[in-house]
């Protein structure tokens, strides 16, 4: 992992993968410069176009009152309008907190372990209100979600997590909402059924239903640019940032193929690219590309109408997860959205880290996720379309830190040589419950407003340090719902 980590970190390929979701890219946004020319200067530079990056520019642009004027906020994109992670991802909005819970209660202690977990609910809720004030048409749909378990052992883990849970913030609470199933009640209500991957039984265990949600992640960040344009964002699409430097009057120049242009301040919303152009992220950021399908249903399924909920397949090494399209589009007839796989491939997955080619796919994995459906659906999958069964296959670059947590804050140093430049991204596959409320937070210290309002939401362990950078990274952590081991193992899951 130490070599996969040291790959030195590229700008964003050209020509990647064609995701599902931006097929076509939106007809107004895709290739927008909202000027011709590159402007020389501006009060915020933001990189990057996704959810981070626009959910930046609006808190900022929200924060302008009588005293504080518009700002001049110019974002510079590599590619087309949110053609990263935000629009290559699989739209899921799910925390699976009990997943991650024992291990944060362990390391860092139950008041932090409870922070979180509210904190990753609380994006969810503002995610989906957001879109819905803003009547964005993202496909959303605020739903139910099944983690089935097939591993003994996470099954009596998954149980102690969530006892664990109600204990600590009290049962009534959101965060602490989950119902636990009966192999038999997984079956009969979610039409799941027992199996096998290369010889191997995979037995139902039981599952856990909580609250959770989808949508496409590309609509509402291009939802969000929309609206940050409506207030004066400038949009200059195509414009990779190629270098980033900071003189002596405090300036920061970002060269790009058009031109230089400069601010005092800088927002990183480059995520797993952050490390091209701040080299102190090189291994503090790892880059990690995922892969996902587009299923169409078999015909028992589509028999049954569309399914009530998202769904996790989560086995001993790692685990799937799949959406059921919600679109009022025809022409999506009910897709199923499939992602993961990764530890399928050699060495549980190793060659993807480090890379940033979304150009491209995992021939292993590829064969894997095409076979996840009717696996886990068994005789209510039924036949496949006549149409084949996969119709959309696509790839996306990911950001992991060595502890398993977001960098958000204002760069460290020890001096002032970073000041004004600033980052909210590294959300270990983990995005659609957290890029959101970081935004917000980033945000608030960007403004002054960082003081105990913010510390009580806001975890201390996701603010950027030194420190944290320095940590060794060792791959994906918290996929199992206990205290990491001796060797630190464990791993998140994914959307």
């Amino acid at each position: 992992m130490d070599e996969r980590a040291r790959i030195p970190v590229s700008l964003p390929h050209d020509n990647p993968t064609t995701s599902y979701w931006q097929d076509p890219p939106d007809a107004s946004i895709a290739s927008l410069r909202t000027t011709p020319a590159l402007p020389s200067s501006a009060d915020i530079i933001v990189i990057g176009s996704g959810i981070t990056g626009a959910a930046v520019a609006w808190n900022l642009l929200q924060s302008s009152n009588d005293d504080t004027p518009k700002r001049n906020i110019v974002m510079l994109e590599a590619r087309e309008a949110c053609s990263g992670a935000t629009g290559r991802n699989g739209g899921h909005t799910k925390a699976a907190s009990y997943r991650t819970f024992p291990s944060h209660t362990s390391d860092l202690g139950t008041p932090t372990a409870v922070q979180i977990a509210r904190l990753e609910l609380s994006n969810i809720f503002a995610v989906q209100s957001f879109a819905r004030d803003h009547a964005i048409d993202c496909d959303l749909s605020a739903c139910d979600t099944i983690d089935v378990i097939y591993d003994a052992a996470q099954w009596v883990q998954a149980q102690d997590s969530v006892a664990a849970m109600r204990e600590a913030l009290g049962a009534d609470d959101p965060a602490a909402r989950y119902t636990l199933l009966s192999p038999s009640e997984v079956r009969d209500r979610f039409y799941i059924h027992d199996g096998e991957f290369e010889g191997v039984e995979q037995k139902v265990y039981g599952g856990v239903v909580y609250h959770a949600g989808s949508l496409s992640a590309y609509k509402f960040g291009v939802g969000v640019l929309k609206l940050c344009l409506a207030q004066g964002l400038n949009l200059q699409t195509h414009t990779p940032a190629l270098s980033l430097s900071r003189d002596g009057d405090g300036q920061w120049t970002v060269e790009t193929p058009r031109g230089v242009i400069s601010a005092p301040r800088v927002v990183l919303g480059t995520n797993g690219y952050t490390a091209r152009l701040v080299p102190a992220f090189q291994g503090a950021i790892v880059p990690l590309r995922g892969q996902i399908t587009a299923h169409r249903p078999g015909a028992n399924l589509r028999a049954k109408g569309p399914l009530p909920t998202t769904y996790s397949f989560i086995y001993e090494a790692g685990y799937e997860y799949m959406v059921p399209r919600r679109s009022a589009d025809p022409s999506a007839g009910g897709d199923i959205i499939m992602g993961g796989g990764l530890v399928r491939a050699p060495g549980e997955g190793l060659e993807e880290y480090g890379t940033t080619d979304d150009t491209s796919i995992n021939p292993i994995i590829s064969e894997y996720l095409h076979e996840t459906t009717p696996r886990y659906f068994g005789s209510d999958w039924g036949e496949d379309d006549e149409r084949g069964r996969a119709r959309a296959e696509w790839t996306g670059i990911m950001g992991y830190s060595p502890d398993g947590f977001p960098f958000v804050g204002e760069m460290p140093g020890p001096g002032p040589e970073n000041e004004g430049l600033w980052v909210s991204g590294s959300f270990q596959g983990h995005g659609m419950v957290l890029c959101w409320v970081c935004a917000k937070a980033l945000v608030e210290m960007m403004e002054g407003r960082d003081g105990d309002e913010l510390e009580a939401w806001f975890p201390e362990v996701f603010r950027v340090s030194e420190e944290r950078m320095a940590k060794r990274f060792e791959g994906r952590l918290h996929t199992s719902a206990a205290p990491k081991n001796a060797d630190g193992e464990g791993e998140r899951e994914g959307q």
